[in-house]
C-alpha cells in the first residue's frame, strides 16, 4: 500500500538543502522511519544502500576501526555488491544507535565527506543519548517521525475526503455530508491509531481483530525494550508507569500522580523509569504553566505534569476499550472522561508547532487541557469530546488574562465567535492553517 507520508516533503527539503548534514530520524519503534528511509531513497536516488545495525552485529566491527568516511564507503559497497556513489546513492543506517562509534562517524562524513547522502533511524536514539552517548552536535540533521496523523489515514482510506479538507480556506461551517463521513473515519482512526501497520490492516483487509493483534504486537515489543535495554532496577518501574496510563488519563484532573503507578511510589524513585519512556519516545510529558506568558518554557511547574501516549490507538488498545465501541455513538470520543479525544488533540498539535504544549490550572478554580504558543500569543486550548461545550474552566481564563483568541476542539462545526474558534475534532490538524485565516 501506497501511503503519503507528509515526512516524505521533510525528506525532498533535506535533499535539496545544500548545507544539509547527516540526517537522523527519531521516533519511537513502529511509527514508519525504515519505510520512509526506503520509500524516500526509491522515489528519489537511483540507488539505496542499506545497513542496519541490529540484524548486521558484525558492522560495528569495522566503525571501531575508522571514522575516515572514505574508507567507511568503501567497506559499505563491498557489503553492497556495487559502488556507493555521490549524488546517486541514499546511505540509510537504521538502529544507529546500536553502534556509538557510527553515530560518532557522522560528524567526519558532515566534515569531509558531505557530497554523500546519510540518513539514519534510531529507534532508542533518545534513550542512548540520555546514557551520554559520544554524539556529534551541531553535525547533524534531525527528523522526528511521529506516528499517521488523521489527515495521513484519510490519504490512505478516504482521498476525497482529504482532499475536501486541504480545499477549506475560510472558517466557516462544513457541509453535513462531509461532516458526518468526517466523523465516521476519526472514529476509525481512533481504532488503529496512526501506526502504520494498524492502518494498513485496516485499509487492505477491513480486520478490526486483526488491528487488535496487530497494536497488541507493537504493545510486546514495547515491553521486550524494557527488558532488553533498561538496567534491572527500572524494569519493573517502568512496566508499573506504563501500565499506570489508562488510570493516570481517567481521573478528572490528569495530573500525573505516582501514587497511582504504585502505592507508597515516591517520584525519586520512579522518576528513572519514567524519564526512559520520555527518551524512548513512548509517552509526552507535558507541564503545568505557572503563569501563561512567553516564552511558554520559562513558566513550567516541574512539580506539575501530565502524561500523554504516542498514540490513540496505542492508548486505546492498552485501556483495553473493545473496538464495538464505533458503534455506541460518541463514546470512543467520551470514553474514560474524553482522555482518548485529548490525547488525540495532543499529539495533533505536537506535529504542528514547535513548543510543546503545556496546560494550566488555578487551584480547584478552574484548569484548561493546554497552552499553546503561537508566534507571540499564548493561546489557550480546550478539549470537547462531544457537542456539549460549556466551559467554567475557559470562561475563567478569559476573564483573568483577555486572550485575543481561544481554541476549542469539539463536534460542533468549524466556527468562529466572539473571540473563540470551534475546531470539530477532524480538522485538528488543520489548526496552524486555520489560525492562519483569522
Amino acid at each position: 500500500m501506497n501511503i503519503e507520508r507528509d515526512a516524505l516533503k521533510n525528506l525532498m527539503q533535506w535533499k535539496e538543502n545544500k548545507n544539509r548534514k547527516p540526517l537522523i530520524l527519531q521516533g519511537a519503534r513502529q511509527v514508519g522511519k525504515t519505510w520512509l528511509l526506503k520509500e524516500f531513497g526509491k522515489r528519489t536516488f537511483d540507488h539505496v544502500a542499506y545497513f542496519n545495525f541490529d540484524t548486521q552485529p558484525a558492522l560495528k566491527e569495522f566503525f571501531t576501526k575508522t571514522k575516515e568516511p572514505h574508507q567507511i564507503i568503501k567497506f559499505l559497497s563491498f557489503l553492497n555488491k556495487q559502488p556507493i556513489k555521490p549524488k546517486e546513492t541514499l546511505i540509510v543506517f537504521d538502529e544507529i544507535q546500536e553502534c556509538y562509534e557510527a553515530l560518532n562517524s557522522l560528524k567526519y562524513f558532515c566534515e569531509d565527506a558531505p557530497e554523500y547522502f546519510v540518513a539514519c533511524a534510531g529507534s532508542l536514539l533518545g534513550v542512548a543519548m540520555n546514557k551520554g552517548a559520544t554524539f556529534p552536535v551541531g553535525k547533524v540533521d534531525f527528523l522526528t517521525i511521529h506516528p499517521l496523523s488523521f489527515n495521513e489515514y484519510l490519504s490512505v482510506s478516504d482521498d476525497n475526503l482529504l482532499a475536501y479538507l486541504e480545499s477549506v480556506n475560510t472558517v466557516e461551517a462544513i457541509p453535513e455530508i462531509f461532516f458526518d463521513s468526517l466523523v465516521k473515519r476519526l472514529k476509525e482512526y481512533f481504532i488503529t491509531g496512526g501506526m502504520p501497520e494498524a492502518i494498513v490492516s485496516i485499509a487492505e483487509q477491513s480486520d478490526v481483530s486483526l488491528t487488535q493483534t496487530v497494536l497488541q504486537n507493537i504493545l510486546n515489543a514495547y515491553i521486550l525494550d524494557f527488558s532488553k535495554h533498561v538496567a534491572s532496577k527500572d524494569i519493573q518501574k517502568i512496566h508499573y508507569i506504563w501500565s499506570s496510563l489508562p488510570s493516570q488519563l481517567s481521573r478528572e484532573n490528569k495530573k500525573f500522580l505516582y501514587q497511582t503507578v504504585k502505592n507508597g511510589a515516591r517520584a525519586r524513585e520512579y522518576e528513572d523509569a519514567l524519564q526512559w519512556l520520555i527518551s524512548a519516545g513512548l509517552v509526552h510529558k507535558i507541564y503545568r504553566s505557572a503563569k501563561p506568558s512567553l516564552p511558554i518554557s520559562a513558566y513550567d511547574d516541574v512539580s506539575a505534569f501530565k502524561i500523554y501516549s504516542l498514540d490513540v490507538g496505542i492508548l486505546r488498545r492498552l485501556s483495553l476499550l473493545d473496538p464495538v465501541a464505533i458503534s455506541e455513538g460518541n463514546r470512543l470520543f467520551t470514553e474514560f472522561k474524553g482522555a482518548l479525544t485529548e490525547n488525540f488533540v495532543l499529539n495533533s498539535l505536537i506535529r504542528q508547532f514547535e513548543t510543546i504544549p503545556r496546560y494550566w490550572a488555578s487551584g480547584n478554580s478552574a484548569e484548561l487541557d493546554f497552552l499553546l504558543q503561537h508566534q507571540n500569543e499564548i493561546v489557550p486550548v480546550e478539549v470537547k469530546s462531544d457537542e456539549n461545550i460549556r466551559s467554567k474552566s475557559m470562561a475563567f481564563y478569559r476573564k483573568e488574562y483577555v486572550p485575543e483568541i481561544c481554541l476549542r476542539y469539539s463536534l460542533r462545526n468549524l466556527k468562529y465567535d466572539n473571540g473563540v474558534l470551534n475546531i470539530p475534532l477532524f480538522m485538528a490538524d488543520y489548526t496552524k492553517k486555520l489560525l492562519g485565516l483569522l
